[in-house]
């Protein structure tokens, strides 16, 4: 995965948790930072897929590996 400027571990936690810990701490961040953002929850692509289009930040990339997603969202 390319740089970021801040990770978010929601490992463990199901929808709607990851979205809301999400939101909240790409609201502290500036634009045009990267938030890297790790879930165990398979729900978590589609949440964040809508949750990029519904606020207009840009999810620059999604990734399975180890039972784990990686997802790496830019403020916009």
């Amino acid at each position: 995965m390319s740089d970021f400027d801040k990770e978010l571990d929601t490992s463990g936690l199901n929808c709607p948790l990851p979205i809301i810990k999400a939101k909240k701490e790409i609201n502290t961040m500036d634009a045009g930072q990267i938030l890297k953002i790790i879930s165990t929850d398979p729900g978590a692509v589609k949440d964040f897929e809508s949750f990029a289009n519904q606020t207009g930040n840009e999810l620059l990339n999604t990734e399975e590996k180890d039972n784990k997603f990686y997802f790496l969202l830019k403020k916009n």
